[in-house]
């Protein structure tokens, strides 16, 4: 041998790559040396299951130790084709060229990359002859057979279907035919209840392994995983994923060897095509095996399975033996196909409820701002001994299913009492609804009570729930509820006393289990004796009676409730005012408050929204000069006495209050229609009908 043949590089390796119903299905490795036979017969390396396909229909041959290869046809009976031309004799194999034969295309190439680089290799154009084929090799050979899913998940009959012939011979869908084999049924049973009880991916990943080491008796292995699965399942391109960039995140060994990785251009493959892989006889094929810690290609057989996320490929299932166990299977690829399905779906639960688990606590993070909010919202701040009293019943109260009635002037903050008996009770759970009876008719208030159905009356085009129903389980707060009409009274006493109602419309009872708490700025008693209010429904509801007391008689109170609502409104607007000065807080203390805590809270909001300094002082306090009319709290005793020639008309009141209002506002309408709670508009209307000139409020 010549200095030149000594340092001449190897051989090529050459390959054939198999096609089967338009897709490449198996990779058949040429080795020096040996020839490759083709035909129907079980002793061929490639087996063609086609009545076409003579039992020895042709070969493949090397020349010049294997530097070229020639294919020949063996006197077959419907001829071999090469890129798509019958040969008669032998023909050298040039790169690219394709071989077929009853329908099955086999491309030649030499270097098993350009069979996906170029596309040769998985093809999705039809065969010529539409027929399917079945490739198995001997020990010598290397075939690379291709799973989309295993038989062993399939139905029943499905399975009957892939593993009969029909009657020209061919053997639909996959190449591998399963005996029955009760064993393996039970071994993925067992497997899949391990990996249900797992509570991590790692957990999960290292069951896998065990069960198919434990079934197949050889094999070392691991599940690599994208560094950020929960990215990766996301992604709309699934070969965007980087093999180089997969994490191991569990191994097996068998004996005392370590494991070693898979080889990029296999995993590539598994990831892009989304399909396992079972390769043999690679002990000298670096393309597809991995060298070991000391640089030796020691595996013989290995399976790759791609582990499935909801959007595509998130890792793969590895798989191999080496020289000391025997070759893997295609039975073994079946089996560690369906192990890694469930593996997929075991890891896609645990990512599905590691996401819930995040969104579970942001969402309890997001209630507990809540309640923080709707507790600051609902706060009853004070500790006078008039407010105290008022908690204490509220506490005595809420555990109770007892209906309450709770009375004070308007602003004093019923609703606020009636919202923290709703959250000290057992119904806190439950919905807390409120309705104003004074702000609708008689009709409107009977269907926001009690609901109507379609077409009860005009304009009822739907069915729609009462607030009855809507409080089911929960608080029903009435506000005003000496306004209602006798008739609803009478329809309301029967609810209250447990009977079912009726919607407007409709004949189907309706049972609501809703606690009432009602609440009223009027004389009920007064009511009662005018005939106004029924005297049955007023019992009913004057159970528990709580009596708010008005803003005026609660002494230091009201700087406590300055503050907290200063606290508040610089928190929402982003202001920067860090209190009241002594000059504010004692105009404060001594004004009545006609309205009470809502009149309290418009104040301290219109003074952050005006104020330029970083005090609250007293110029800055709006406050009006309406006087007092006799209270209807029952708590004062010595209400003020008026001569019949001091009172004024309803509408000499109006007239003169407007004028007071827009002398304390030097004759800004806007101001003073924010202050009055009307529209500019009507204030407007309500100076011409007054006949009011700037002279009297500027004057």
């Amino acid at each position: 041998m010549s200095a030149t043949e000594k340092t001449s590089p190897p051989r090529p390796s050459a390959y054939l790559v198999i096609r089967q119903g338009g897709r490449w299905t198996d990779v058949l490795r040429l080795r020096p040396g040996r020839r490759v036979l083709i035909g129907r017969a079980s002793t061929s390396q490639i087996v063609i299951h086609s009545d076409r396909c003579s039992r020895q229909h042709s070969e493949i041959f090397p020349v010049q130790e294997g530097e070229f290869w020639v294919v020949r046809d063996l006197s077959s009976r419907n001829g071999t084709l090469v890129n798509s031309q019958a040969i008669s004799e032998d023909h050298v194999l040039s790169e690219g060229e394709t071989i077929e034969v009853a329908g099955c295309q086999m491309t030649f190439v030499h270097r098993i990359s350009d069979a996906f680089d170029t596309g040769t290799g998985p093809a999705r154009a039809p065969t010529a002859s539409g027929d399917e084929q079945q490739t198995s090799g001997g020990e010598e050979a290397t075939i690379t057979h291709r799973r989309d899913s295993s038989a062993y998940l399939e139905p029943l009959e499905k399975t009957g279907d892939r593993q009969s012939a029909g009657p020209s011979g061919k053997i639909s869908g996959s190449p591998t035919s399963l005996p029955p084999d009760p064993t393996v049924g039970r071994e993925l049973f067992r497997l899949a209840f391990d990996l249900a009880r797992c509570d991590s991916p790692e957990t999960a990943a290292s069951t896998a392994l065990q069960g198919i080491a434990n079934h197949l008796g050889v094999g070392s292995g691991a599940v690599l995983l994208e560094a950020s699965p929960d990215q990766a399942s996301d992604k709309p391109n699934v070969l965007a994923i980087d093999p180089g960039k997969l994490t191991v995140i569990a191994t097996h060994q068998q004996g005392e060897r370590s494991y070693h990785r898979l080889s990029d251009l296999l995993a590539a493959t598994v990831l892009r095509e989304n399909e396992a892989v079972l390769a043999r006889n690679l002990r000298d094929d670096a393309s597809l095996a991995t060298p070991d810690s000391q640089g030796q290609l020691s595996t013989t057989s290995t399976v790759c399975s791609p582990i499935r996320g909801s959007a595509g490929p998130i890792g793969v299932l590895h798989i191999y033996s080496d020289g000391k166990q025997r070759d893997l299977t295609p039975l073994d690829l079946e089996f560690i196909v369906a192990a890694g399905e469930s593996l997929s779906l075991a890891l896609r639960n645990l990512r599905r409820e590691a996401d819930l688990t995040v969104t579970l606590t942001k969402t309890r993070r997001r209630v507990d701002q809540l309640k923080e909010q709707l507790a600051d919202t609902t706060k009853i701040i004070g500790k006078s001994p008039a407010i105290a009293d008022v908690k204490e019943k509220i506490r005595r109260a809420a555990p109770t299913m007892a209906t309450v009635l709770v009375r004070g002037e308007s602003g004093t903050g019923k609703e606020l009492v009636a919202a923290a008996i709703h959250n000290a009770s057992d119904r806190a759970d439950g919905p807390f609804i409120c309705l104003n009876c004074a702000a609708l008719s008689s009709t409107l208030l009977e269907s926001e009570l009690f609901g109507h159905e379609k077409g009860a009356f005009t304009g009822a085009t739907d069915r729609k729930r009462g607030k009855f129903e809507a409080a089911d389980g929960g608080t029903l707060m009435l506000d005003e509820v000496g306004e209602m009409s006798p008739e609803i009274q009478a329809k309301f006493l029967r609810v209250l006393e447990g009977h079912p109602f009726e919607r407007v419309g409709g004949n189907q009872p309706i049972n609501a289990d809703v606690r009432v708490v009602a609440a009223t700025n009027r004389d009920l008693e007064q009511a009662v004796r005018d005939k106004k209010f029924r005297a049955d429904l007023y019992f009913r509801l004057h159970v528990v009676d709580i009596v708010v007391p008005p803003l005026r008689v609660r002494g230091t109170d009201i700087i406590k409730l300055a503050d907290f609502f200063l606290t508040r409104f610089t928190h929402q607007m982003g202001r920067r005012v860090d209190g009241f000065t002594k000059a504010a807080q004692q105009r404060l203390a001594q004004y009545a408050w006609p309205g009470n805590v809502r009149e309290l809270k418009n104040v301290i909001e219109r003074a952050v929204v005006l104020s330029a300094d970083t005090e609250i002082d007293a110029h800055d306090l709006l406050l009006t000069n309406i006087e007092l009319t006799p209270s209807d709290d029952p708590s004062e005793t010595s209400p003020p006495h008026f001569t019949e020639g001091s009172l004024d008309s309803l509408e000499e009141l109006e007239k003169k209050h407007i004028v007071r209002v827009l002398q304390s506002t030097g004759g800004n309408k806007s101001r003073a229609s924010a202050i009055l709670g009307i529209e500019r508009s009507t204030l407007d209307r309500k100076i011409r009908r007054h006949e009011l000139t700037p002279e009297r409020w500027m004057g």
